[in-house]
């Protein structure tokens, strides 16, 4: 399966095996929503099958939810878990403090949700989202449907007096409609270029009426795996201030691959 398997996605799939370290039977675990994350959840799917892991998962977004189902997780809600052991999703950025850009998905709202409800957070991504400087990747708003012009004229106002490099924002749609998340909002994608302060950003922008969340997720990682081309992976725990370094070797298995289109 390696060979048939471009260098991206076998990124992203060795990030993903590696993450499955991390989870231990009985645990309760928020699942991401993207590529990546899809990755994660076929795998864990294949250990609840083959090896009779026990999960409960509380998916990030409708489709994520569906595929979990499909590879046979226990699904729940965040309501009735309550509190999560570990959280494992993808990202658009991780810098150096492992903070992260989120939202490309479309998730962003409840992936924080989740995300702040676990004892840890758990990142995979491939190299090519690793950066210096976050905002390279525009960053996500979500806003409430009405006003939304007003808001992002405000978001926009806002901006210039902030340490980034652009100030425009821009709506994110679905064809020709706006695009809708599953909490039934907008999303405005900000073209900032480069992020110089992140943590002030975030604060500022979620002050303004109409802004529900954003995408910078400051300080609530506590593990990145990265993958490369190669299948080799790097561990860095922020907590620890460690980098581990591993190679994941894999084999041809159809059940595993079949029908993954995220």
């Amino acid at each position: 399966m390696s060979g048939q398997l471009s260098p991206i996605d076998t990124a992203k799939f060795v990030a993903a095996k590696r993450a499955c370290d991390f989870v231990e039977d009985g645990m309760r675990l928020g699942l991401g929503t993207g590529s990546t994350a899809a990755w994660l959840v076929r795998c864990l799917g294949e250990m609840v099958r083959e090896d009779g892991l026990r999960i409960t998962g509380v998916p990030t977004s409708v489709r994520t939810a569906e595929l979990a189902r499909q590879v046979g997780i226990t699904v729940t809600s965040l309501d009735e878990a309550k509190w999560l052991d570990l959280t494992i999703d993808g990202a658009d950025e991780v810098d150096p403090e492992l903070n992260l850009i989120k939202g490309g998905g479309g998730a962003l709202l409840q992936e924080k949700i989740v995300a702040t409800a676990s004892d840890r957070m758990l990142v995979i991504a491939d190299v090519s989202k690793q950066v210096q400087a976050l905002g390279a990747f525009p960053l996500p708003i979500e806003v409430v449907p009405f006003g939304w012009r007003t808001t992002k004229a405000l978001i926009e106002e806002t901006l210039t007096s902030l340490d980034v490099l652009g100030d425009q924002a821009s709506l994110r749609l679905n064809g020709d409609q706006a695009y809708v998340t599953d909490e039934g909002n907008y999303i405005l994608d900000l073209h900032l270029g480069r992020i110089g302060n992140p943590r002030q950003l975030a604060l500022v922008v979620n002050q303004i009426p109409g802004v529900v969340e954003n995408g910078l997720f400051i300080d609530i990682c506590d593990v990145v795996i990265t993958g490369h081309g190669s299948g080799k992976v790097e561990v860095r725990d922020i907590n620890t201030g460690t980098t581990e370094e591993d190679r994941i070797e894999f084999v041809d298995n159809s059940n595993l691959f079949s029908d993954l289109n995220d």
